[in-house]
């Protein structure tokens, strides 16, 4: 019973299999122009798709086929270790259409359709390593510390001059005229307060002096 009811389960899952139609995936993989070209690049470059669910290989002039391939979206790869490739996304729907656009994972609404079958063009050859930063003259005038160094001086040496212009002199003359406002200073209003009060007493003696007088 029990193999019957595995043979029963193994032809089920052959069955579903066969209902999902597989389509293929072509195009063509091209060197980078150069004027030593790489005869192994054939051999070491890999086409994939769902991080090498689906794989292909390359033929002598460049082109491939993935094979067994079911109805959705896939990102191309091309996987080779002299040159960085563009991925590309390839959707294929329900009734077998395929379409080919760029892949943009920041904007994914915008669709730029690319010729189907593929042409994949290298960008360059593969980066490992990247040079070091040269240290420059600009790097160290810019630097916050010198800069702080730096400027007083360059103000202590220029305002003097400024000063010395007789147009620039006007000039400041006329700004601090602007500024300047009608208002007393905080010692003159003290002042006059306490001495405003201090006479206005004798006064007030002499007034009621005066009314004695004239009473009597």
């Amino acid at each position: 019973l029990i193999s019957i009811y595995l043979s029963s389960v193994k032809c089920y899952e052959v069955s579903e299999g066969n209902s999902h139609d597989l389509y293929e995936i072509e195009g063509k993989v091209f060197p980078q122009e150069s004027l030593i070209p790489n005869p192994n690049w054939i051999i070491d470059t890999i086409v994939m798709t769902k991080g090498g669910y689906h794989m292909g290989f390359l033929r002598e002039d460049g082109s491939f086929a993935i094979h067994n391939v079911p109805s959705g979206s896939y990102v191309v790869e091309v996987i080779s270790p002299n040159y960085t490739y563009e991925p590309v996304r390839v959707e294929i729907n329900s009734k077998g259409k395929l379409r080919a656009r760029k892949v943009n994972y920041i904007q994914t609404s915008q669709v730029v359709p690319v010729p189907y079958p593929l042409k994949l063009k290298p960008l360059g050859p593969t980066r490992y390593f990247y040079t070091r930063e040269q240290w420059r003259a600009t790097d160290f005038l810019f630097n916050p510390m010198v800069l702080m160094m730096v400027l007083p001086l360059l103000l202590i040496m220029v305002l003097p001059r400024m000063m010395n212009d007789p147009e620039t002199r006007k000039e400041m003359e006329q700004l601090n005229n602007l500024t300047k406002y009608d208002m007393p200073e905080m010692s003159e209003v003290i002042t006059s307060f306490f001495g405003g009060a201090d006479k206005q007493k004798p006064k007030s003696l002499k007034s009621a002096k005066k009314s004695k007088q004239s009473s009597s």
